[in-house]
């Protein structure tokens, strides 16, 4: 398999890395056949058929995932395969929408259904459910971002899903940027030690420290932290974390956050929301293959 270039282009301006993606979608196409063949499409469809596969919206949502659904159709169908495109990620999707088609060999389409359908699906649930929390804080400045809780193998795809609703991206690794969180707290001595310990060693990353009480912020600022994660504060909590910073660090809400509580603590004037379940509980969103001739 090698991707068309057209693919490889669109793939590396949405942020993917295309040779990650030809990876992936090799290893879950090898998953799936497990050194075999499909043994249904080939006993039920003639070598010759050729069809159109319909990746069809069966509910409403936010696309994400395309071209990585085409990838999977181009590594079963190889350059046979025809695909015309309806839709961008990040547009909204309606029930009964057609999505892509896929044109070429009707046992091929049918071999690549599943894997397209489990990486489509599982990326536009995120886009989706992303889109929901954005819309959920529109109009306080918040910004709804992501975490590490992703899939193994799956983050980039993972975060790519979450820019596509809306959302923004926290840190992609351990090493891109720091967070210090309670356990670090315990092994350095204490919070404001903790972050001068990570700056000291790596003073050009960005560093994000966490805390859970409000007395804990003035020693985090006086040692310059610029980001500060309020951990499961109240929103009453948080607008007293606002007015104490004074605007000298950016300020992330996290824990303890839903959809009903969502506006009430963007309001309080914090910059993020950081919301796991973006992609550690994102629901599928249900989009199924219609073949026809």
């Amino acid at each position: 398999m090698t991707l068309t270039p057209d693919l490889t282009s669109r793939l590396a301006k949405a942020g993917l890395d295309p040779a990650a993606v030809e990876a992936l979608v090799r290893a879950a196409v090898a998953e799936d056949l497990d050194g075999g063949v499909d043994v249904t499409s080939v006993a039920t469809v003639p070598a010759e058929a050729r069809g159109h596969a319909d990746f069809t919206a069966r509910s409403a949502g936010v696309a994400a995932g395309i071209p990585v659904a085409e990838a999977v159709v181009e590594a079963v169908c190889g350059d046979d395969v025809v695909i015309e495109r309806f839709v961008a990620d990040g547009d909204p999707i309606a029930p009964g929408q057609v999505l892509f088609t896929a044109t070429g060999a009707t046992r091929d389409l049918l071999t690549a259904e599943r894997c397209a359908l489990n990486l489509l699906c599982r990326l536009s649930g995120i886009a989706t459910l992303t889109r929901t929390w954005v819309d959920a804080v529109a109009g306080t400045g918040a910004a709804i971002r992501d975490t590490r809780k992703t899939t193994p193998g799956l983050r980039a795809l993972e975060k790519y899903a979450v820019r596509c609703g809306g959302g923004v991206n926290h840190r992609m690794s351990l090493s891109d940027a720091a967070m210090v969180k309670d356990n670090h707290v315990v092994a350095a001595g204490g919070v404001a030690e903790a972050f001068r310990a990570v700056r000291a060693a790596f003073p050009d990353v960005p560093v994000e420290v966490e805390v859970d009480h409000l007395e804990q912020i003035p020693p985090v600022l006086d040692a310059g932290a610029d980001l500060i994660l309020l951990d499961n504060m109240a929103p009453a909590q948080l607008r007293e974390a606002v007015a104490l910073v004074g605007g000298r660090a950016r300020l992330e809400s996290s824990g303890g956050l839903t959809l009903d509580t969502a506006y009430e603590a963007a309001a309080s004037g914090v910059d993020y929301l950081a919301v796991g379940a973006l992609t550690h509980s994102a629901p599928i969103l249900d989009i199924g293959v219609d073949l026809r001739d």
